[in-house]
């Protein structure tokens, strides 16, 4: 049994910084690709960032590209979502992902099986 548990969410002004963590238990870890999605109210959930299971790729979505990073530390099992220059329209409640299949960086929620129960993130204009 695979269990995410998300923590790091909150209120912060525009343009303030925020890091989001997410703490796996169970299994293997190290092998997964890690996703973050995020959903805002009456929009549907949406990719934000993925990490290969050596933390070596990393892929994100055009909208926070040079704003937000993601890392992990296998070692730890956990990974984290480093959110700078936060904008109001990045308000949503964020989701850790894992893919046990490693078959590469996928930004479709279907491709994640194991699930956090996500965390609130407000930012306020």
């Amino acid at each position: 049994q695979v269990q995410l548990v998300e923590s790091g969410g909150g209120l912060v002004q525009a343009g303030g910084s925020l890091r989001l963590s997410c703490a796996i238990s169970g299994r293997t870890f190290s092998s997964y690709v890690m996703g973050w999605f995020r959903q805002a109210p009456g929009k549907e959930r949406e990719f934000v960032a993925a990490i290969s299971w050596t933390g070596a790729s990393t892929y994100y979505v055009d909208s926070v590209k040079g704003r937000f990073t993601v890392s992990r530390d296998n070692a730890k099992n956990t990974v984290s979502l480093q959110m700078n220059s936060l904008k109001p329209e990045d308000t949503a409640v964020y989701y850790c992902a894992a893919d046990p299949t490693n078959s590469g960086l996928r930004v479709g929620a279907e491709a994640y099986d194991y699930w956090g129960q996500g965390t609130q993130v407000t930012v306020a204009s």
